[in-house]
C-alpha cells in the first residue's frame, strides 16, 4: 500500500472521530500509542523474532482480544501501567490518557484500520511519510495550535541540502517539534551514502541524532516520528523532554538544524556573563552567554553556539527582531559575527509559517576557535523575501522556489557568486563585508535592496488580495506579540 493510500485511510477515520469529539491531536496521539503496540507484536514474530519492551499482559494481542468496556478499561490501563516505563516506551507512554468516547471506535481502529496492516514490514519511507502527512495535515487545522511545531517540509529541505551532513556526524535539534530537521538529515545521509558499512548504519540510528523538546505531547510524535523512519530503539532515546535553554547539556554536536518556538519572551530569565539580571520570576545561570536577555530567540542563538563543536555547522531559523533588535540583540549579533563565521543569511518570505505574519530568516553560521580577529569575512544575503507572495493553501512554498538559492550557495570551497550588480538590480544574492556589518546602526543584519513593488507608485500596487492579506498579516503579529505581553504580565 502506497503512502497516500495510508494517509488517507488513517485520515478518513479521523473525521469520524471528530464527530466524536476528538480533535486532530488527539486523534494522531491515539494512533501514536496504538502503532507501536503493534509493531512491537510484529517484531516477536518472524523473521525478526526479537523480545517485546511491551509486559505481554498490555501488549498487541491483549487488546485485540477484548472488545466493548472491557477494551476501553483495559486500554486505560494499558496507557498508565507503560506510561511509568523507562526508555523509549516511557518517552512515548509518559502522562498519555485514553480519548476516546466510545468502546466501539476504539474497536474498530485497532482491529480494522491497524491490525490489517503489517507496518513493520512496511518499508520505512512509506510508514514514516504516512506519519508525517497525518502531521502535516494536523498542523493545518489552525484550532489544534499544532502549527507552531510545524516548519514547511520543502525548507527543511533545502536547508538540509546546502548543510550537506555525512556519517558519523553528530546532529542536533535543540527545539525539535515533530523531528522535521532530524528526519530530513537522517533521509540526505542515507540517500547520498548509500555504501555505508554495517557499523555506520547503527550509529546513524543509535548515535547520529539528539533533540530536546519542551512539550511532553509534541516530543511524543516526535519520537514515534523517528522510529516509523528507522531511528532510536528501546535502548537509545534520541528526544529529551525539557527546556532546552534551561542548562548547558555538556554534548557537542557537528551540525545543529532547527526553527526554535517564536515568541518573545521566556518562561526563565538566562543570567549571562556579565551577571545582568532582567525581571522574571524563575532565573537560570548561564555562564556560556554572552549576555542576558528575556528574547527567547536570542537566547537560543546562544545556546546553539554552545551547543556546536568547534567547526560545527549551524542553520537557525529566526524572526527579524534578532536582527535588528538593539541591546542584547546587538551585543549578540557582534560577538557572533567576531567569534562565529557567520557567511550566509536567507531572508524568508511571509506566509509560510502556520503563526501568521511571521517575518523569519535562516542564519548559517560555524563555530570558530577562540581569536583575535574576527571570524566572519562576508556574509552572503539571499532576499526570498521582496516581492514575493506565498500562502498555506493556495499558493505553499516548494521546494522549486528554492532552488536559486540552494545554487547560490554552493558546496565546501565554492566561489560564490553574487547574482546582484548595478547592471541587474533585481538580483537576490549579494555579499556584505564585515566592516559594513559592524559598521551598521546597532550591527544590524536587517538588510534588503530590492525595489519592493508594492512600495512603488499607485499604479504598480499590488491585488486588493495581496494588500488584505499583508495588512491582516502585521495585524495578527501584532496581536500575538500583545497576547505574549499579557500572558507575561500574568
Amino acid at each position: 500500500m502506497n503512502t497516500s493510500t495510508i494517509v488517507q485511510k488513517l485520515w478518513t477515520y479521523c473525521n469520524v472521530l471528530r464527530d466524536d469529539g476528538m480533535s486532530y491531536g488527539d486523534y494522531v496521539e491515539q494512533l501514536t500509542y496504538l502503532l507501536f503496540l503493534k509493531m512491537a507484536d510484529e517484531r516477536t514474530k518472524a523473521p525478526y523474532n526479537q523480545k517485546s519492551p511491551v509486559p505481554e499482559q498490555y501488549g498487541w494481542t491483549s487488546l485485540i482480544k477484548k472488545d466493548g468496556d472491557e477494551l476501553f478499561d483495559h486500554y486505560r490501563h494499558t496507557l498508565e501501567a507503560l506510561g511509568n516505563q523507562k526508555g523509549l516506551l516511557g518517552l512515548i507512554f509518559n502522562k498519555s490518557q485514553n480519548k476516546f468516547q466510545d468502546p466501539a471506535k476504539l474497536r474498530r481502529l485497532v482491529v480494522d484500520l491497524i491490525d490489517k496492516e503489517q507496518w513493520v514490514s512496511m518499508s520505512s519511507d512509506v510508514k514514516g511519510d504516512a506519519y508525517e502527512g497525518l502531521l502535516e495535515k494536523n498542523a493545518q487545522d489552525t484550532k489544534s495550535g499544532a502549527g507552531q511545531y510545524f516548519t514547511p517540509r520543502p525548507l527543511i529541505q533545502a536547508i538540509v541540502e546546502v548543510m550537506a551532513p555525512k556519517p558519523g556526524e553528530t546532529i542536533c535539534d535543540p527545539a525539535c517539534g515533530t523531528g522535521g530537521f532530524l528526519l530530513a538529515a537522517h533521509d540526505y545521509v542515507v540517500q547520498h551514502n548509500p555504501h555505508m558499512t554495517k557499523d555506520q548504519r547503527r550509529k546513524l540510528k543509535e548515535e547520529t541524532f539528539k533533540g530536546w523538546e519542551l512539550v511532553q505531547a509534541t516530543a511524543r510524535l516526535c519520537a514515534m516520528n523517528l522510529l516509523l523512519h528507522g531511528i532510536g530503539s528501546q535502548d537509545f532515546e534520541p528526544i529529551v523532554v525539557s527546556d532546552s535553554l534551561a542548562a548547558d547539556p555538556g554534548d557537542r554536536f557537528d551540525l545543529i538544524l532547527t526553527n526554535p518556538p517564536f515568541g518573545k519572551k521566556s518562561s526563565t530569565t538566562i543570567v549571562g556573563e556579565e551577571g545582568k539580571v532582567s525581571k522574571e520570576r524563575d532565573i537560570v545561570e548561564r555562564g556560556d552567554f554572552w549576555t542576558t536577555t528575556s528574547n527567547k530567540q536570542l537566547n537560543f542563538v546562544q545556546h546553539v553556539k554552545t551547543l556546536l563543536r568547534q567547526n560545527g555547522r549551524a542553520a537557525v531559523v529566526v524572526p527579524d527582531n534578532v536582527l535588528f533588535e538593539g541591546g542584547a540583540g546587538e551585543t549578540i549579533r557582534r560577538k557572533l559575527l567576531h567569534d562565529c563565521d557567520v557567511h550566509t543569511l536567507l531572508r524568508l518570505p511571509t506566509g509560510l509559517f502556520y503563526a501568521q505574519g511571521v517575518k523569519a530568516n535562516v542564519l548559517f553560521f560555524v563555530k570558530k576557535p577562540a581569536g583575535e580577529a574576527p571570524w566572519t569575512k562576508k556574509l552572503w544575503i539571499y532576499d526570498l523575501r521582496t516581492n514575493l507572495h506565498f500562502t498555506l493553501k493556495t499558493n505553499p512554498l516548494r521546494r522549486e522556489d528554492l532552488e536559486e538559492f540552494v545554487q547560490c550557495y554552493g558546496g565546501v570551497g565554492h566561489l560564490r557568486s553574487p547574482t546582484w550588480s548595478e547592471e541587474n538590480p533585481q538580483g537576490r544574492w549579494r555579499a556584505y563585508d564585515y566592516e559594513e556589518l559592524v559598521n551598521r546602526d546597532k550591527a544590524s543584519l536587517d538588510i534588503f535592496w530590492l525595489k519592493d513593488d508594492s512600495l512603488s507608485d499607485s499604479d504598480n500596487l499590488p491585488s486588493p488580495e495581496v494588500i488584505a492579506r499583508a495588512i491582516i498579516e502585521d495585524l495578527e503579529a501584532a496581536l500575538e506579540q500583545f497576547q505574549l505581553l499579557a500572558n507575561h504580565e500574568l
